[in-house]
């Protein structure tokens, strides 16, 4: 497995890449967004190790680039910034876990061998029971395990954090769930923060499923609590 590591700090750059390569994988550095953009487009790479702060395009614009280029690569984005915030900013952007800086060297590993493992951690933690791995919501098919949406001939990757969200709400079918549950429990994120950044992800999940996204039937919200989720019964 190859892993590409986008750090401008040269020191922790190249400690990052032996530790990761005594892991057992390849790895290879990039020292600024745009560096990495190039790689990226000439290199298959199982995942990126990707941090915030960089020269010439910062992490985030790296992680909307990729996304808009249709490279789901798991993405692990490192930031000095831990507010609640800019976690959710990075979660918007596409990435797909974090770690704020500085971070112990084994739960950096740990995080990232996880990354590597999302699919099968993903299926474990987030399909339950009440949420088998391919559900059909409005006449899209969602496979929750790929991280895919089907409606029609079009096909939409969704996000793990996009994907996590909307298989929560389908456990929860028919109950009010708050944006501080959201926080907690979809996304282990323990402290307050600006919830609009919530309504952000809601917004895409609407795009996706409704057939009027502005006159939402599926992904509802209840006033001063949150969310419901409501899966019309098949025509």
């Amino acid at each position: 497995m190859k892993i590409l590591i986008v750090e401008d700090e040269e020191h922790l750059a190249e400690g990052l890449k032996f530790n990761v390569e005594a892991e057992g994988f390849e790895a290879e550095v990039a020292g600024d967004g745009e560096a990495a953009i190039e790689r990226l487009a000439a290199n298959t790479y199982e995942a990126v190790v990707l941090d915030v702060m960089l020269p010439k395009m910062d992490g985030f614009e790296v992680a909307r680039t990729m996304r808009e280029r249709a490279d789901y690569t798991p993405i692990l984005m490192l930031t000095a910034r831990g507010r609640p915030e800019d976690v959710l900013q990075g979660f918007e952007a596409g990435t797909d876990d974090y770690l704020a800086k500085p971070f112990d060297l084994e739960i950096f590993l740990a995080r990232l061998n996880g990354l590597l493992r999302r699919r099968r951690w993903f299926q474990q933690e987030a399909v339950t029971p009440e949420t088998s791995n391919v559900v059909t919501v409005n006449g899209r098919t969602i496979d929750l395990e790929n991280l895919e949406l089907r409606n029609g001939d079009e096909l939409v990757h969704l996000t793990l954090m996009e994907a996590k969200l909307l298989a929560y709400l389908i456990e929860h079918e028919g109950r009010a769930v708050s944006r501080k549950v959201i926080l907690e429990e979809v996304w282990n994120l323990q402290e307050d923060t600006d919830t609009r950044a919530i309504d952000n992800f809601i917004v895409r999940l609407r795009k996706h499923l409704e057939n009027r996204p502005n006159d939402p039937k599926i992904v509802q919200t209840v006033r001063g609590v949150g969310y419901r989720f409501v899966n019309p019964p098949s025509e």
